[in-house]
């Protein structure tokens, strides 16, 4: 994506790593605990906190369901032990199961049958619990990890992965995490490459992909960056190649969408281009 070329995301790492450190100072916070999925979302997140605030200062929590993958705690893992920081693995399938157990039947569904939304979001809650139990009882600040596309679209949990004080890359577009990613590699292997070249997933439900949901991100950013940042209309967007159907939907989400962003944390602003 063109908007984020080397000097930029430069930039914008030392605009996000100073975000960190003002708001923790400004809020009485010195340490920082992160749920750690094995995507690049939160790796990067976690990669400026312990910039931001020393590695003896930040605590990564992977929280592996029956749905999440083995390579998910062990890219999680490595990524802790690459930076330095503390690592810890709490296990949810039990508390997933006792949830079903009480609510199955008064909410009428069924597992076995078909993985609803429901499912999928009680996954990503129990999780935010369990971040904001260790943020009470540490004095940690939950740090959320969503990127600027994903919360355009509304492709998050209310209460889930949105929970925490401060959503540190909810300004920058999933293309400019990336290169979030490949900057933080400058010098040594930071971020896994595994991290980095595996398909996005919330792994919910099985063979759940993040495009099965969204357009393709280098589409939908284009879009986004198009009508957010540059005020393009519908009509100016397809005069530069894009699908109608694709822009109209995109446009349709964001103000759909609205409502969640609304109840989720303040984030760390970047200057746009």
């Amino acid at each position: 994506m063109e908007i984020y070329s080397k000097e930029r995301i430069e930039s914008i790492y030392d605009k996000l790593v100073d975000g960190i450190k003002k708001y923790t100072s400004e809020h009485g916070f010195k340490k920082a605990v992160i749920g750690l999925s094995g995507g690049i979302d939160s790796a990067v997140t976690c990669a400026l906190a312990a910039r931001a605030l020393g590695i003896d200062n930040v605590l990564g929590i992977v929280m592996p369901s029956k749905y999440s993958s083995a390579e998910s705690e062990e890219y999680a893992r490595c990524l802790a032990k690459n930076l330095g920081i503390e690592f810890r693995t709490v296990a949810i399938g039990d508390i997933y199961d006792s949830y079903l157990k009480m609510l199955e039947n008064e909410l009428e569904g069924n597992e076995a049958e078909e993985i609803e939304i429901y499912h999928q979001n009680i996954q990503a809650r129990i999780r935010g619990n369990i971040l904001m139990a260790f943020s009470n009882r540490f004095g940690h600040l939950v740090l959320a990890t969503g990127n600027r596309s994903e919360a355009m679209m509304g492709y998050c949990t209310l209460y889930g992965d949105t929970v925490g004080g401060l959503a540190v890359i909810s300004d920058v577009f999933k293309a400019g995490v990336y290169g979030l990613a490949e900057y933080i590699n400058r010098g040594e292997e930071i971020i896994p490459v595994s991290i980095i070249d595996r398909v996005p997933s919330a792994e919910l439900k099985p063979g759940q992909a993040d495009h099965h949901s969204l357009p393709q991100y280098d589409i939908l950013d284009e879009v986004l960056y198009r009508h957010l940042d540059k005020g393009c209309s519908q009509k100016e967007i397809e005069e530069k190649g894009f699908d109608p159907e694709v822009i109209k939907n995109i446009i349709a989400t964001i103000k759909k969408m609205e409502y969640k962003r609304m109840q989720c944390p303040p984030g760390i602003k970047i200057d746009k281009q």
